[in-house]
């Protein structure tokens, strides 16, 4: 695969195009990481009856793994901005390899937890750097670009409570153990894509650092731009984490299907995500991102306030669909966010990343304490308002315009 990407590189970095190769590959390893990752929201039932833990500890399970991540991805992406480290990414899959072995031996709850937090440093090493990655290989396409890369992540944590169903349900806590050899493949993967990273990367995203600091916004425009995203991010991921995290546990509850069959009902949802996230860079290329921001999160108002008040047969479409529309807005925030802030990919991208994974572990947290105490569908009948802070989107700069 070197040969590959190293002969693509040369080619195309010529021309400025779309090294598709590299895409792939990170995309390929976004699968495996984020899969690996999502293991574990995929066996909360079983440490919930095994442990005896509360839906409020098991949403701090979720807090030490998104914080880990959250704190730490906006620090890796500014020191790679200042100094590149392209061997980070094959050494960030150690990390993962080390979480899930721990949490597959883990019987007791500060070993989860400390097991959960590995998991969010390896998770706080590979996103901000193959977003990177990614800006390097797309040339003029950066919506695709971020959109086949982060469709990987999507997949990947779509199979993880699929792996769960099939494997850990049958044979246990245990089997994460076998999971945690796949951290071997993907450093395998990310060596290639390092090597290409520091041959061929750098001189492509200085060229583009250059061509974007051409026409730069006004500093408060810029500024406003970035707070007003994040605050679409709070909205899109605490109402992403009242599914991935506690969506299991209303069907058990509301509806009283099985865990395999609440598992599968997971599955589902996910993968409208990762289809979702396919379709919102390109369209966001096309026709604006700033109209596919608008669309994607407000645009899930209507579905998530039915959800709560439909009976089973409506409740998987109404989730596919919400998973369909808010999926579709991450690609496009990422890529404005860049465009708002030109030269610095690494701190943008881990700013991102890490912000959305720390809204989801803060979120898990306060809506598993809300569960706790009013219950589980009060959950949610409150995150249902959540996306009309898509509102906020009428106000975002019309950075595309001006480039």
């Amino acid at each position: 695969m070197r040969d590959t990407m190293t002969t693509g590189g040369k080619s195309d970095a010529a021309a400025n195009g779309t090294v598709f190769g590299v895409i792939a590959a990170i995309s390929f390893c976004h699968l495996l990481n984020d899969m690996m990752q999502s293991l574990l929201p995929a066996i909360y039932p079983g440490l919930k009856t095994d442990l005896g833990l509360s839906f409020g500890q098991i949403g701090l399970v979720t807090l030490a793994y998104q914080l880990t991540a959250s704190i730490l991805q906006p620090l890796v992406g500014l020191y790679a901005d200042k100094r590149p480290t392209p061997l980070a990414l094959p050494g960030g899959t150690l990390f993962s390899l080390a979480g899930l072995s721990v949490l597959s031996i883990a019987h007791n709850y500060p070993l989860v937890l400390v097991g959960a937090s590995l998991l969010g440093v390896g998770s706080s090493v590979f996103h901000p750097e193959s977003s990177r990655v990614a800006r390097m290989a797309a040339g003029a396409r950066h919506g695709l670009a971020q959109s086949l890369f982060q469709v990987g992540g999507n997949a990947g944590q779509a199979l993880g409570p699929l792996a769960a169903a099939i494997v850990v349900v049958r044979w246990g806590q245990s089997s994460l153990a076998f999971f945690a050899l796949l951290a071997l493949l993907s450093g395998a993967v990310l060596w290639n894509v390092a090597t290409w990273y520091r041959h061929h990367g750098l001189e492509r995203l200085h060229a583009g650092r250059k061509a974007a600091s051409a026409i730069p916004l006004p500093r408060g425009h810029a500024t406003r731009g970035i707070l007003i995203l994040l605050a679409l991010i709070f909205s899109k991921y605490v109402y992403l984490a009242s599914l991935t995290s506690y969506y299991t546990f209303y069907l058990i509850h509301r509806f009283g299907v099985s865990v395999q069959n609440a598992q599968l009902h997971l599955f589902a949802f996910l993968a409208a995500v990762a289809v979702g996230t396919v379709l919102g860079g390109p369209l966001g290329d096309r026709f604006g991102r700033k109209y596919i921001i608008w669309f994607s999160i407000l645009g899930a108002l209507p579905f998530t306030l039915l959800l709560p008040h439909v009976g089973l047969i409506w409740t998987g479409p109404l989730t596919i669909v919400i998973g369909l529309i808010l999926a579709s807005a991450f690609p496009a925030i990422v890529v404005f966010a860049q465009e708002l802030v030109p030269g610095k990919v690494g701190m943008i991208s881990g700013l991102f990343f890490g912000f959305s994974f720390g809204m989801g572990g803060l979120g898990a947290a306060v809506l598993g304490w809300l569960a706790d105490r009013a219950g589980i569908d009060a959950v949610y009948q409150l995150c249902a308002f959540l996306p009309a802070i898509g509102l906020l989107t009428t106000l975002l700069p019309d950075a595309e315009r001006r480039r």
